[in-house]
């Protein structure tokens, strides 16, 4: 394992995970009875299961302690150095424009999948049904949090009552707007007093990343850890009742991550095809493996630096504010999901009701945490909007878990790509100048 690097420690910690799982899912009974049980081997199974599940949590932890903090103090000196307002409302606007366009690009992708393959035309309703009851009361929860949103609350929230607070809740949007305001006025302070603060900013930041190379030397144990408990208590047998569904939504995101993004990096970046997935490869399984762009943040604002060339001023504003509001996986599937439930009611929905899902669930995205499940969340906005009965969402539950690995991976491979064509049309595109560290272990 020395030799190896990093990316290929992880996706074999990922296929390990997997099989491993699904002997946990096949023996469960006598995984659940060694667990349980009494004795040297009860000690045993209760330690395996306990020490499996902390691997991954504290991993995850990890991820998310350094998000915010490498956020805030990479944003400051990298804005604070501009002393260019027009340059930086520029790189906003062009970052802005891009993430909704390939929002909308994608809920279209999945739209036109769905509306081919007809998953749901013809769909047992007693299968429906039996679906939807065993996921009844965990949908209704989620139904009861979801929140239409209003285009002047999503601009209002962009802005901090209190900034701790944000820090604190890790409330990306809003550190993001804390930390480019306080950029700004820095760049406005005389240079004498501005230079200390600036200079401790870039020490913060060069500090939190060394810590995401610590805590990076862990990953394919923690990789390892996190899928083996999803693949161990959800199995692979949840996905049957529901494969053509499945299907459109993977086939769909795949036609995104492969083909659409390389495309347009092809057609506006020097990047190709090769570099782009072999730097980012590590971000994609750590996206994949946690269902959550956030904690997936600092490793992708690492792997666009070091391996594609993102200057860190580019990827520091770019990238967090993707994780925020660039949801092009998870709108995908909302596209793919509210016509198959539309499908399995005997529902036809006309072109102003799929134009009113594009609508919404691109307005949906802007604002949403980057955590696992708000894409269900999401959903039921998308639902409402065009009359779709919410008790679809129990029948797509089961499943939904295995589905949100996927589409964060999307996510985050689009971060990266729009990362990429901002930062070559503004000149902060470099070819990469270290290779990948190989961490022991």
């Amino acid at each position: 394992m020395r030799g190896l690097a990093l990316h290929w420690k992880i996706l074999i910690g990922l296929v390990a995970g997997t099989a491993v799982g699904m002997l946990v899912n096949l023996f469960g009974a006598e995984w659940t009875a060694l667990a349980a049980g009494s004795g040297a081997l009860g000690w045993l199974g209760e330690l395996i299961v306990g020490l499996n599940a902390f691997v991954g949590d504290v991993f995850v932890r990890g991820l998310r302690f350094i998000a915010v903090p490498i956020v805030l103090f990479s944003l400051v000196a990298g804005v604070s150095s501009v002393r260019d307002l027009r340059k930086l409302s520029r790189i906003g606007g062009k970052t802005v424009s891009i993430y909704v366009g390939t929002t909308a690009t994608a809920i279209t992708l999945g739209l036109v999948l769905v509306n081919l393959l007809g998953p749901g035309e013809g769909f047992d309703p007693a299968m429906r049904d039996a679906l939807g009851a065993a996921q009844a009361e965990v949908a209704e929860e989620r139904i009861a949090r979801a929140q239409a949103p209003d285009v002047w609350d999503t601009l209002l929230n962009i802005v901090p009552e209190n900034p701790f607070n944000a820090l604190a809740e890790g409330n990306m949007l809003q550190v993001v707007f804390f930390a480019l305001v306080l950029g700004i006025v820095l760049t406005l302070v005389r240079p004498e007093r501005a230079d200390p603060v600036v200079a401790f900013a870039q020490g913060m930041s060069d500090a939190f990343i060394e810590f995401v190379h610590l805590v990076m030397r862990i990953a394919p144990y923690a990789v390892f850890a996190l899928i083996a408990g999803v693949v161990g208590q959800l199995g692979l047998g949840v996905l049957q009742p529901l494969i053509g569904y499945c299907i459109a939504v993977v086939a769909g995101l795949a036609v995104l991550i492969f083909g659409f993004y390389p495309l347009v990096l092809r057609l506006l970046t020097p990047i190709g095809y090769r570099q782009f997935f072999r730097g980012i490869s590590q971000a994609q399984l750590l996206a994949f493996s946690s269902s959550s762009s956030s904690a997936t943040l600092p490793v992708t604002m690492e792997v666009a630096e070091r391996n594609l060339g993102v200057s860190e001023q580019a990827a520091g504003f770019i990238l967090p504010l993707g994780a925020t509001i660039n949801m092009d996986g998870t709108a995908l599937y909302q596209g793919v999901a509210a016509v198959f439930i539309a499908q399995m009611y005997g529902m036809e929905l006309g072109l102003s009701g799929q134009l009113t899902i594009v609508l919404t669930a691109t307005l949906a995205s802007i604002g949403t945490a980057g955590v696992p499940g708000v894409g269900l969340i999401m959903l039921v906005i998308v639902l409402e909007a065009v009359g779709i009965p919410l008790e679809g969402i129990a029948v797509i539950l089961g499943v939904d878990r295995i589905l949100d690995m996927c589409r964060t991976a999307a996510n985050v491979t689009g971060d990266c790509m729009v990362a990429c064509v901002v930062a070559h049309s503004e000149g902060e595109l470099h070819p990469p100048v270290a290779r990948e560290p190989q961490p022991a272990g």
